[in-house]
């Protein structure tokens, strides 16, 4: 299942946005600002921002978007200063992964910095939809899995970093079969772990 393109008018900008909307909840697992954590999603949303965006009511943000786009239910907004009509995808087996890859700013997870106002946006923002439910366990497992997945991908491309400081991976599981694993060696982990190594590297490319 892959986003819909859709725009809006802001900051005198047109900008983009790829949208998932399901016909029924799916439960999700998004580590995004906005709408994540674990629970059942009616839609995700990976918004484009401006290259200098530096609001912090992220929560307005999402809101005045969701009601821009008619969005009813609960969601999960994504925000990316990446370019979204470059947003790269893959697919393994029945799982697609689609990711906006924007490396301003690549760093190091354990990197003695923190984030300042000064660092300019970058973000790479990933979204995997699979045809099973993943159990509580799998289903976190899932995030590191895609998380492993995008590290190897920019250190396969040579970038100095395992990501940027405000990544983001939302998982979305629309089927009923229930699966307990989902680690890099599973059956679906595999899937996804392929699906977005290959959807990073696609967009890494498209970055140079």
């Amino acid at each position: 299942m892959l986003a819909t393109t859709v725009s809006r008018r802001e900051a005198g900008r047109d900008l983009d946005a790829l949208l998932w909307y399901f016909e029924e909840p799916a439960l999700v697992a998004s580590t995004a600002a906005s709408g994540g954590g674990v629970g059942l999603r009616q839609w995700v949303l990976n918004a484009q921002v401006d290259h200098d965006y530096r609001r912090t009511d992220v929560d307005s943000h999402a809101s005045e978007l969701a009601a821009g786009f008619s969005l009813l239910g609960p969601g999960v907004v994504m925000l990316t200063a990446a370019r979204v009509a470059d947003a790269t995808s893959a697919q393994d087996g029945d799982v697609v992964v689609q990711a906006t890859v924007g490396l301003t700013q690549p760093t190091w997870a354990a990197e003695a910095v923190t984030m300042t106002s000064e660092i300019a946006p970058g973000t790479i923002n990933i979204v995997a939809v699979l045809p099973v439910r993943f159990e509580s366990g799998a289903l976190l497992n899932a995030l590191v899995t895609v998380t492993e997945a995008k590290a190897q991908a920019l250190f396969d491309a040579r970038i100095d970093g395992t990501g940027t400081a405000s990544d983001a991976v939302t998982i979305v599981c629309v089927g009923e079969t229930f699966e307990r694993f989902a680690g890099p060696r599973s059956l679906w982990g595999s899937r996804l772990a392929r699906a977005t190594h290959r959807a990073v590297l696609a967009g890494i490319g498209a970055n140079r």
